[in-house]
């Protein structure tokens, strides 16, 4: 599948997670069944922008957020702050919370 699909799958299972919600629920949630909000996480499936508009909704957050900076993604050249920050945003406030820490630790170090 494309590229555009799965960094949309990804960032429609990392806001989901962030929610606490399982596929199931964002399924019901978003009116559509829980193996297409699986194939839509694992960018197996080209969503239409009807499904895409539901699932954004159940989420509560603007269509605009799931496509934010999505240019910058899908080109040949990587987007290292924007991969940082797609992956530390699927993860827990704790898990963010431990990481920024590390992060902090480790540029103080290297300034010393």
């Amino acid at each position: 599948m494309s590229n555009i699909a799965k960094l949309i799958g990804r960032r429609i299972r990392n806001y989901r997670t962030q929610l606490g919600l399982s596929q199931e629920r964002l399924a019901e949630l978003s009116k559509c069944h829980p193996t297409y909000i699986g194939q839509l996480e694992r960018g197996e499936k080209n969503a239409t922008l009807e499904s895409i508009e539901r699932v954004a909704s159940a989420l509560n957050i603007p269509l605009s957020k799931l496509f934010e900076k999505i240019d910058d993604s899908i080109g040949n050249q990587r987007n290292i702050p924007l991969e940082c920050y797609e992956f530390i945003a699927s993860k827990s406030k704790f898990e963010q919370e431990q990481l920024y820490k590390i992060i902090f630790e480790v540029d103080k170090y290297k300034n010393n």
